[in-house]
């Protein structure tokens, strides 16, 4: 083999070699890498019915930061036990990550009192003061109440399987405010025509009524009849009809209304009617 040959031949082992030695090179990364990504990731474990501190301990134990996000009433979850959590059992997640859990505050024991007619500031301190707190304000002028009185609250007072220890309020603000909702009229018991019509005037949009079943009212005399109407412990998430409305309302008749008497409808917003039928 001539002296040329043999050059050739040498000069591409050698690149040969330079190019498993890479290869090795570039395999040892990734299996490094492989490990120190994986090595960092922790499998998120099931909370959910544990205390707040042992939850806390297994997290911490796991490299995780657990938080609690909510509190919520429940009547199946005991008090200072998880009801929720995100991530959920079984993600991936890296270390140090955040754990959002839901707190049980067990049964409402709490009664919602009413704050309606209190100065915002007054309402906050009466609701403290058994255990729940102001949520979500909202402000609109109300000329015939004083600025700072609250109009409305939600839930209602009374109001029993609350979900959150918040109220939210409507307050009164000053006449030179900008407009952007108004206060919900008690439409039960009008003809549903009657409450399209009024709530036309001041600029409210109405739905399609939402229209159920009914018997004709009882006669008490002449010209007279009983109007059943929906009483405020309703839902402000859900619309109720109490079983004297759904079997003794004239048809036409508005049962109910969400949003209910005396909460705030933004401008925009559709005010739904369930009619008798």
């Amino acid at each position: 083999m001539s002296l040329k040959l043999r050059s050739i031949k040498d000069f591409f082992q050698g690149m040969l070699l330079l190019m498993a030695l890479v290869v090795v090179a570039l395999v040892a990364a990734v299996t490094t890498m492989h490990f120190a990504i994986h090595g960092a990731e922790v499998r998120v474990p099931a909370l959910k019915s544990m205390t707040v501190a042992d939850a806390r301990s297994q997290t911490s134990g796991l490299g995780l930061n657990l938080e609690v996000d909510n509190r919520y009433y429940s009547a199946d979850v005991a008090a200072g036990h998880i009801l929720s959590q995100s991530p959920l059992p079984g993600a991936v997640v890296r270390r140090e990550w955040r754990v959002r859990v839901a707190e049980s505050l067990g049964p409402q024991k709490v009664e919602v009192p009413s704050v309606l007619g209190n100065q915002e500031r007054i309402a906050g301190l009466n609701l403290r003061r058994v255990g729940l707190e102001a949520g979500a304000t909202a402000h609109l002028p109300w000329s015939s109440s004083e600025t700072g009185v609250v109009l409305s609250q939600d839930p209602p007072p009374k109001a029993q399987g609350i979900e959150r220890p918040s109220i939210n309020l409507l307050v009164a603000s000053a006449d030179d405010t900008t407009v952007d909702g108004y206060v919900m009229p008690d439409l039960t018991g009008l003809p549903v025509v009657s409450a399209q019509s009024a709530l036309s005037r001041v600029g409210i949009k109405s739905g399609e009524p939402r229209f159920v079943e009914t018997k004709i009212a009882p006669v008490n005399g002449p010209g007279t009849s009983q109007i059943a109407a929906v009483g405020s412990a309703a839902s402000s998430a859900q619309t109720h009809v109490p079983a004297a409305a759904k079997s003794s309302a004239l048809p036409g008749t508005v049962l109910s209304q969400q949003p209910l008497p005396g909460y705030r409808v933004d401008v925009g917003s559709t005010v739904v009617l369930t009619v008798a039928r």
